[in-house]
């Protein structure tokens, strides 16, 4: 039976490059927010309800990403009105990743893990963390995001502090040879559980 290790962590964490330490260590790797990019593409399956609610975002048989979060922030109610559409579209992608996945541990990196509910179908829960002040400084850094659409997107996720207080795992990503270093322990430590 594969082993179900739920990746979780808020914006500006490092989990896409905790992601990749998984990888490394022989783990299959599932990204929500690529399932949303495939939902969101050129004949995906989001494309005609989330156009309906939006149309303005509807740009060459896609959704304008840019476009939608324009609109969420212009009417905070019509993201939850979104997800009734885009999260089954996305259980629906884990799903048949888990069916084809091959290894031992796949680790299911879902951003909103604890918002969703997810946890409850997960083995284990990693949760990934840094101090506020690098997380900022992280997004910003991108170029992609303003400081008031962090603050958004912090306003809808569960605080930092209840998301480690509900994992099983914890993974500080402040220096990447500590992060690799207890990715490693954490793999050890499901593998050795199963062959007990």
């Amino acid at each position: 039976m594969t082993f179900r290790l739920g990746l979780t962590g808020s914006i500006g964490m490092g989990k896409s490059t905790t992601a990749a330490m998984f990888v490394d260590e022989g783990c299959a790797h599932w990204d929500a927010d690529a399932a949303v990019h495939r939902a969101y593409a050129q004949g995906g399956p989001a494309i005609g309800p989330v156009g309906a609610l939006v149309p303005a975002a509807l740009k060459d048989d896609r959704l304008d990403r840019a476009t939608l979060r324009d609109a969420i922030r212009a009417d905070p109610g019509l993201l939850d009105r979104i997800n009734a559409f885009v999260h089954p579209i996305v259980r629906e992608d884990r799903e048949r990743f888990l069916k084809e996945a091959e290894a031992d541990i796949v680790v299911l990196d879902i951003p909103l893990l604890f918002e969703t509910g997810a946890q409850d179908q997960m083995d284990a829960v990693v949760v990934v963390t840094a101090p506020p002040d690098i997380q900022r400084d992280r997004v910003l850094e991108r170029g992609s995001m303003s400081e008031d659409d962090f603050k958004l997107i912090l306003s809808r996720q569960m605080p930092d502090s209840e998301k480690r207080a509900r994992a099983t795992y914890i993974v500080e990503t402040t220096s990447m040879d500590h992060a690799r270093a207890q990715v490693k322990a954490i793999v050890q430590d499901i593998r050795s559980k199963r062959d007990a």
